[in-house]
C-alpha cells in the first residue's frame, strides 16, 4: 500500500517542489514528513497547492515582464570601448564580454558577462551589435562601439 504527498520542496531522486506523489508509508512518516520535505495529499493541501502555484506564476510574470522593459531600455544603449589599434584597425588585444559588461556598467545596466554573446572576441575597430540575454525568453541587442585610443 502506498502513501499519496505533495512534495514541499526538491527532494533528489523523488521530484520537485508541487510535485503529487505515491511512496512508501514509512518513508512519509519516518522521513519525508519530520523533515518538512512533504505534506499528505489531502484536499487542503491540494487547494494550498493550488494557490501557491497560482502565485508563484504572477511573480513569474512580473519579473519577466519588467526584464522585457529593462531589455528595451538596453537596446536602445549603446556603450564605447577605447582599445589601442594598429594602423590596419587591428587591436593589440580584443574586446571580451567582461569589457563589454564594464562598460555597459558605466551607462548604468547591471549585467553579468555570461549575458553577453560573443561568438569570438572583438579584434577589429568598428561597429558591432552584440546580444545580451536577459532570460530565456527576454534578449537584446547592444551597438558596441570599439574606437582607437
Amino acid at each position: 500500500m502506498e502513501t499519496e504527498i505533495i512534495l514541499m520542496r526538491d527532494v533528489d531522486g523523488l521530484g520537485k517542489q508541487g510535485d503529487i506523489k505515491k511512496v512508501s508509508p514509512g518513508y512519509a512518516r519516518n522521513y519525508l514528513f519530520p523533515n518538512n520535505l512533504a505534506a499528505p495529499a489531502t484536499p487542503k493541501h491540494i487547494k494550498m497547492l493550488e494557490l501557491e502555484n497560482k502565485r508563484r506564476d504572477a511573480e513569474a510574470k512580473r519579473a519577466v515582464d519588467k526584464l522585457r522593459e529593462e531589455g528595451e531600455r538596453l537596446s536602445h544603449a549603446s556603450c564605447t570601448i577605447i582599445s589601442r589599434a594598429g594602423e590596419d584597425e587591428m587591436l593589440f588585444g580584443s574586446v571580451t564580454s567582461q569589457d563589454i559588461a564594464d562598460s555597459l556598467a558605466q551607462t548604468g545596466f547591471t549585467i553579468d558577462k555570461r549575458q553577453i554573446t560573443l561568438e569570438e572576441p572583438i579584434k577589429k575597430l568598428g561597429v558591432y551589435h552584440v546580444e545580451v540575454k536577459l532570460h530565456a525568453d527576454v534578449s537584446a541587442s547592444v551597438k558596441v562601439w570599439v574606437v582607437a585610443k
